[in-house]
């Protein structure tokens, strides 16, 4: 399988640059089994979910990641968290004019940071004080590359689910931003319950997919955890008859990880996920899946039409396309069943 049958279209003014102002008025594209799609809003979420029906949710929360320093020679430097470690250590992303070396010391607002060892594409750093003190402090919000603009104060707000809870992502989980506290109230209302995963985003969802044989791609590491509690959900969800849905990639990655380590058995799990979603995959827990639309030759995409069928999910980004959805993290939203085996 290779990299370009995952390839679209998108004209760049469709890339969303600011969330609309209400989160739940984005678009719904619903996609039938049966290939058919219908054209909604967020809101209309609830007329296709019915009692007894579960969302799984990731409660992780947004770092702020992004942090700018200087080198003592004045050149700038830009650091992006990519795992917290224990105390004030911190694996980091850094983008520099010239090579960043090993004891570099970077002065940034909130004190120096000293460079320690290279580990792959990333650096290990020691910061002046807890790491994720020190970014809620003096970072900002790590906005995705596609949105052209600088982060301002309201993207602390609107760059975060109403769910998160869990601190460690430094990319939000975007399917969740369409809820709010009214369509949540109603879900509730109709019997809809919900549960909960945690899926730290890392910097690396944004990575692109470099090689063209799609065997030969290995996907970022990203840190999981699955309660008992949501397993239980979910097997009281199965057991009555209920769907699961994943709101979002992040929770379909983290469900089908823990079922995979359970031996086809959703468990309580905790690790790392490198679990990459292409057609063919067998997938074990989710029955339906809202999510954002994703880039082009993406992982997520690739995910989504794993799930829906590849030529049904590609049939409605084109349909998206020409009806001027809005794409990616601040854009509109898809509904999808999975498609049968």
């Amino acid at each position: 399988m290779l990299r370009q049958d995952f390839a679209y279209e998108l004209p760049p003014e469709l890339i969303a640059q600011q969330p609309l102002p209400e989160r739940s008025s984005s678009r719904l594209l619903v996609l039938a089994p049966d290939g058919s799609i219908v054209d909604r809003t967020v809101r209309d979420l609830a007329g296709y979910l019915r009692a007894g029906d579960l969302l799984v949710f990731n409660d992780t929360r947004v770092v702020p990641a992004r942090i700018v320093g200087h080198k003592p020679s004045g050149g700038r430097v830009e650091m992006l968290l990519e795992r917290a470690l224990a105390g004030d250590l911190a694996l980091v992303q850094l983008s520099a004019s010239k090579p960043v070396r090993p004891d570099l010391e970077i002065a940034t607002g909130g004190g120096i940071v000293r460079v320690l060892a290279r580990e792959g594409d990333l650096w290990r750093v020691r910061l002046p004080q807890p790491t994720l003190e020190f970014f809620e402090q003096h970072g900002t919000v790590p906005l995705p590359p596609y949105i052209r603009r600088a982060a301002d104060a309201s993207d602390r707000e609107r760059y975060q689910s109403i769910f998160a809870r869990e601190q460690g992502a430094v990319a939000a989980p975007t399917a969740s931003l369409h809820f709010d506290a009214a369509l949540d109230a109603r879900l509730q209302s109709l019997g809809v319950e919900r549960a909960f995963v945690t899926l730290h985003v890392a910097a690396g969802t944004f990575q692109p997919v470099r090689v063209s044989d799609l065997a030969s791609h290995v996907m970022h590491a990203e840190q999981v955890a699955v309660p008992a509690l949501t397993c239980e959900a979910v097997m009281r969800a199965q057991a009555r008859g209920g769907r699961v849905i994943a709101v979002g990639t992040t929770v379909v990655r983290a469900l089908e990880s823990a079922a995979l380590e359970g031996g086809g058995t959703l468990v309580a799990w905790r690790g790392d996920t490198r679990l990459f979603i292409t057609p063919g995959f067998r997938f074990l827990v989710t029955d339906m899946l809202l999510t954002n639309f994703h880039l082009p030759e993406s992982t997520l995409l690739m995910l989504v039409c794993a799930f829906a069928g590849q030529q049904a999910v590609l049939a409605a980004y084109a349909h998206a396309v020409r009806e001027r959805y809005r794409f990616f993290s601040y854009g509109d939203a898809m509904l999808l069943a999975r498609a049968a085996a």
